[in-house]
């Protein structure tokens, strides 16, 4: 749910222009990239309410469900670090303008799907267009606010992205009920084309210009191999899923672990690596890049699997779906407040707090399915998934700066880079692992086929915890990096 730009921030103590822009400048500038940002946190959780009316549309199946959410992820996560040294090299606004512009344009395309087919492939280019779009909003920023101006605007974008995070889905849920000109699901989609395009505008009037750098270079050949792997593992794992396990699922999921062995080797020889080697072998960093990539896709797998549940087991409409999704969300915002007033910053014990509360309300919630069923009312699901949602809470609040407290000031742009991309990476896999286990379980029921999405939750938070203890003591301070 929570996106990558959402958890890291970039250094506070990065260089402020030799004029100080306007204040009218700095505030627009904001509101232009919270836009940006919050289509991308809507656009990657629509679909966790709009999937079945998608699919109950075009058709495709359980596939389609699973590629949906999985097809926006795998790109934007495979192409983010890519797409923050493009905006390195060639200038943050110019490539933030043909981001936003493509992005508006696959919204179009999605919004005007025809098969499965082709709103698969608008999901992959959003995708692809929003990995050039997010990291440039964050660096114009960083390099042209004033350091108090950036610090008021990085305090503001968790309770404004946390909006956007409530927003998408119950969106979602009411468009697809009120029908406009009986369009159903499009106008989840269309809407993109409204507000993306008023953004655009804005950012051609306002958005600060920032110079690139031509020395950057960008190592392609890492690049390739890091896509490689996700999608490979990705299609492995769906085509498995959804049409039984042979020969070609086989072989993606075996290609998916050459293509990460390539570019690793990659990673240690290349002059200018996507992942600096130093990062690696921080083990605080290591660790929390591993705990990071199984709490996202844990919670990410999760959300999607109790939306469908709502509407395909509960029979919840799409926007009676979304309402019952809010206690996750206010859990969320409850403990990232929470996380924001302490006086000092816990890591580890954070992050171990937040993981053990998860699983205590994913455990409350499997029994009330296993008590109660397909007849559970919305008062017995809303406290558990209210824990759930505060034991996400810590750990998105607190995760990715805990990985950041070991990290060198001057390390800290590429380590946020990195951990930004692993978030959407761990999207992707968490929406097709947990997604694939909840639909492998449908032919014997919903109370089972969620009872094995739950337990697949479990088991990705269980082994979150062997990499707890490695992870540092205490948080990074905003003014740290």
């Amino acid at each position: 749910m929570a996106t990558s730009q959402e958890t890291a921030s970039p250094p506070l103590d990065s260089p402020s222009p030799k004029a100080a822009p306007s204040a009218f400048t700095l505030w627009t500038t904001l509101l232009i990239v919270l836009v940006a940002d919050g289509l991308d946190l809507m656009d990657a959780t629509i679909t966790n309410i709009g999937a079945p009316a998608v699919a109950a549309e075009l058709g495709g199946g359980p596939a389609l469900v699973k590629w949906l959410g999985a097809g926006y992820a795998l790109a934007l996560g495979s192409l983010l670090v890519v797409g923050g040294r493009l905006g390195d090299r060639y200038g943050q606004r110019r490539v933030f303008l043909i981001g936003l512009t493509g992005f508006v344009a696959a919204s179009a395309l999605a919004g005007l799907a025809w098969n499965p087919a082709a709103i698969i492939v608008a999901r992959v280019v959003q995708g692809s267009f929003g990995a050039l779009l997010i990291p440039q909003g964050m660096a114009i920023m960083t390099r042209t606010f004033p350091k108090d101006a950036l610090a008021k605007a990085f305090g503001a974008f968790g309770p404004m992205l946390g909006i956007f995070g409530v927003g998408g889905p119950i969106l979602a849920g009411f468009l697809i009920d009120a029908n406009i000109l009986g369009l159903g699901w499009r106008p989840m989609f269309l809407l993109n084309i409204v507000v993306g395009g008023a953004a655009l505008v804005a950012a051609i009037r306002w958005l600060p210009a920032v110079e690139g750098d031509p020395t950057v270079r960008i190592d392609v050949r890492g690049s390739l191999l890091l896509t490689g792997t996700t999608f490979t593992l990705l299609f492995g794992l769906i085509e498995g899923s959804s049409e039984g396990w042979n020969a070609l699922s086989y072989a993606s999921t075996a290609a998916s672990v050459l293509f990460f062995g390539a570019f690793v080797a990659r990673q240690r020889t290349s002059p200018q690596p996507l992942v600096a080697p130093s990062l690696l072998r921080n083990r605080g960093f290591s660790a929390g890049l591993a705990t990071g990539l199984l709490v996202f896709a844990a919670f990410n797998g999760l959300m999607y699997v109790i939306a469908l549940y709502f509407q395909l087991g509960l029979g919840f409409s799409p926007s009676q779906a979304a309402l019952n999704l809010l206690p996750l969300t206010i859990g969320i915002i409850i403990a990232s407040g929470v996380w924001m007033a302490l006086p000092s910053r816990p890591g580890r014990a954070m992050v171990l707090l937040g993981l053990l509360t998860t699983m205590a309300g994913t455990l409350a919630f499997l029994l009330v399915i296993r008590t109660v069923g397909t007849g559970a009312t919305w008062w017995q699901i809303a406290l558990p998934v209210l824990v759930i949602g505060i034991g996400a809470g810590a750990c998105f609040s607190s995760i990715f700066a805990t990985a950041l407290g070991s990290v060198a000031p001057e390390e800290a742009g590429a380590a946020s880079g990195s951990l930004s991309a692993i978030q959407q990476i761990a999207a992707g896999l968490g929406l097709a692992v947990i997604t694939s286990a909840y639909l492998g379980g449908l032919p014997d029921g919903q109370v089972h086929a969620l009872t094995t999405g739950l337990v697949v939750v479990l088991g990705i938070s269980a082994a979150c915890l062997l990499a707890v203890p490695f992870l540092p003591r205490t948080a990074a301070a905003v003014d740290d990096h």
